[in-house]
């Protein structure tokens, strides 16, 4: 296990915990570290007080032996736009010299990788960073239709939505989307891993959710496939699209 590559995680909260869906998707082949940010708002001025921390938590991690970093947080790394998420990248690259990805773009990666062109999306998000979210996604090439938030900007208490919830929230913005081939639940605080399966099932389309891709797309920077069968459509892809990261 010790030869296994590690991957550190720059996560919003300022505990600095593994997210759980990590070591459920990979339990073996790969290890994960966190650092913490500290975020407290899900707002534009709450990504601003910390996002500078990047680069040096990125050190941080290379310092404790990560082979690949991640930033964690679906907002902190859309809401100053495309090009910005592309910098967030480079920066965390110079810091350490490693390959990187953000969950911004561990998403765009999973739905161009289910050869998603028209996208419905749920958040938990407050509308200001839902129409930032709608022109990043629109930026990277999608066409986006419904975007829905559940008003959420005080870090934390995304986990408490149900499942259940989630699940109506998908199907709720698939219907309001005509010609959607695949929905997006965005915000890594939401606890997704569960929801998937199940409304995948229910609406027919693939589902692309934020902390499942972003892990998706970390370990891929490793060498991992990224295959994890039980988990839904992009967990059981036989030949995932190369990682876009370095682009």
């Amino acid at each position: 296990m010790s030869d296994s590559p590690l991957i550190g995680l720059i996560v919003p909260t300022a505990a600095g915990e593994v997210p759980a869906d990590g070591p459920k998707l990979y339990p073996t082949g790969v290890r994960f570290v966190a650092a913490g940010l500290g975020l407290q708002r899900l707002t534009p001025e709450g990504y601003d007080r910390v996002i500078d921390r990047v680069g040096d938590l990125a050190r941080d991690l290379a310092a404790r032996g990560a082979a690949a970093v991640a930033l964690m947080g679906t907002s902190l790394s859309f809401y100053k736009g495309y090009a910005f998420n592309e910098q967030l990248k480079d920066t965390m690259r110079a810091a350490t010299g490693l390959p990187a990805t953000t969950m911004s773009t561990g998403v765009v990666e999973a739905l161009r990788a289910l050869g998603v062109r028209r996208v419905a999306v749920g958040t938990a998000y407050i509308e200001e960073v839902n129409k930032r979210l709608r022109q990043f996604l629109t930026d990277s090439g999608f066409e986006v239709g419904a975007v829905q938030g559940l008003g959420i900007d005080v870090v934390g208490e995304a986990r408490n939505v149900s499942e259940a919830d989630l699940v109506a929230l998908g199907q709720r913005v698939l219907a309001a989307s005509p010609g959607a081939d695949g929905i997006l639940i965005s915000c890594g605080g939401l606890r997704t891993l569960g929801v998937t399966v199940p409304l995948e099932a229910a609406v027919g389309v693939p589902v692309v959710s934020s902390t499942p891709a972003a892990f998706w797309s970390a370990v891929r920077l490793v060498g991992h496939d990224g295959r994890a069968p039980g988990y839904g459509r992009l967990f059981a892809l036989a030949a995932p699209t190369p990682s876009a990261t370095a682009s």
